[in-house]
């Protein structure tokens, strides 16, 4: 399925995601010593995206009331911007492929609804309209919960549902999926969260495929979760703040290295990334709490061989970086650049 770089030659950046509310306009290149150049204008509002191998593709979407998904390509003489189709949704603020990278699946989160496109298995474009369903329900916050939002989607470790964590309604949803007719079941709650803690993303990993972890939002919480089938079960559930804060804060992004022994999660109000190690079983134990760098750290991504954390903050607009040591903590370092509308990142 994965195919060699065809493009060799071309340097790979870090480029960063921009909200145009905050005066960003388009994705930015960022290099090694934190240069920022001219950014490519036709991936507006790119606030998430993710990669297809099979196609040398990114699916970038541009998060606005009338959202779309932008299929662009990078070669070694620019960006190439190869499509830009509505999502029937509004506020796109999640994307992914499934496993045989032949359909893309998209959370909106003002909406409440998810979007499934059927990928055209030569070119890898999205063909004809998705497949949308609309969640309904609300939760206990008042500001955060009047209505669904989609957060957050992803497939299955063996491909067969489709998971939507909504934070407006407290719960996870499953589809069951057919990669090869891009088809979903009908919606089933795999999970119901505590009410008024707001799920946001959910993690998958290989190294532990009978568990997955939920960010909670809203309750600034971690939950190790236990699958069986479609259903998702609750066996664990971490504060990702320290002991006795108790000033505002909210999560933002999960994520963990490769070996499956160390997991991240971001907090907006402290402002840090959460550190846990994860045993055999993929039980999480709180390791460290580190400043993030800047004011809400809504993104991060794991460089695996750089040993280096990448992180977005929103409010105040800034990239920064932080090592990764051996045992899985992280330290600071003085990298910090200024990118208008910072939102996400990702290599290219």
């Amino acid at each position: 399925m994965t195919r060699p770089d065809p493009h060799p030659d071309t340097a790979k950046f870090l480029w960063v995601g921009t909200y145009a509310g905050g005066g960003g306009m388009g994705i930015y290149p960022l290099d090694q010593i934190g240069t920022l150049a001219a950014p490519y204008a036709d991936a507006r509002n790119a606030s998430f995206g993710t990669y297809s191998s099979r196609f040398d593709l990114h699916y970038l979407v541009d998060e606005q009331d009338d959202g779309a998904l932008g299929v662009h390509r990078r070669t070694a003489s620019g960006w190439l911007r190869l499509a830009h189709v509505p999502v029937d949704g509004a506020a796109p603020c999640h994307v992914a492929l499934d496993h045989t990278q032949s359909c893309v699946a998209v959370a909106n989160y003002a909406s409440g609804s998810v979007s499934l496109f059927r990928l055209d298995p030569r070119s890898g474009l999205p063909i004809g309209q998705p497949t949308v369903h609309a969640n309904d329900g609300s939760g206990p916050d008042p500001e955060r919960q009047q209505s669904p939002h989609a957060h957050w989607v992803g497939f299955g470790l063996d491909n067969r549902f489709l998971y939507v964590a909504d934070l407006g309604t407290d719960e996870v949803l499953a589809f069951s999926f057919d990669a090869e007719r891009a088809t979903l079941g009908e919606p089933y709650t795999a999970l119901e969260a505590v009410p008024g803690s707001g799920p946001r993303h959910l993690l998958l990993h290989e190294q532990h495929p009978q568990s997955a972890y939920l960010a909670c939002e809203l309750a600034s919480t971690l939950v190790a979760l236990t699958v069986e089938g479609r259903d998702l079960k609750p066996r664990a559930s971490v504060s990702t703040l320290p002991a006795g804060w108790q000033g505002a804060n909210i999560i933002a992004h999960i994520g963990a290295n490769a070996a499956g022994d160390r997991l991240y999660v971001s907090n907006r109000g402290h402002d840090s990334i959460a550190v846990f190690a994860l045993n055999e079983r993929g039980d999480p134990t709180l390791l460290q709490h580190i400043a993030s760098g800047g004011a809400s750290p809504r993104f991060f991504m794991v460089l695996e061989e750089e040993n280096r954390m990448i992180v977005v903050h929103e409010r105040d607009q800034r990239v920064t970086m932080l090592d990764i040591l051996p045992d899985g903590t992280l330290a600071p370092t003085d990298y910090a650049v200024h990118v208008p509308g910072a939102a996400f990142a990702f290599i290219a």
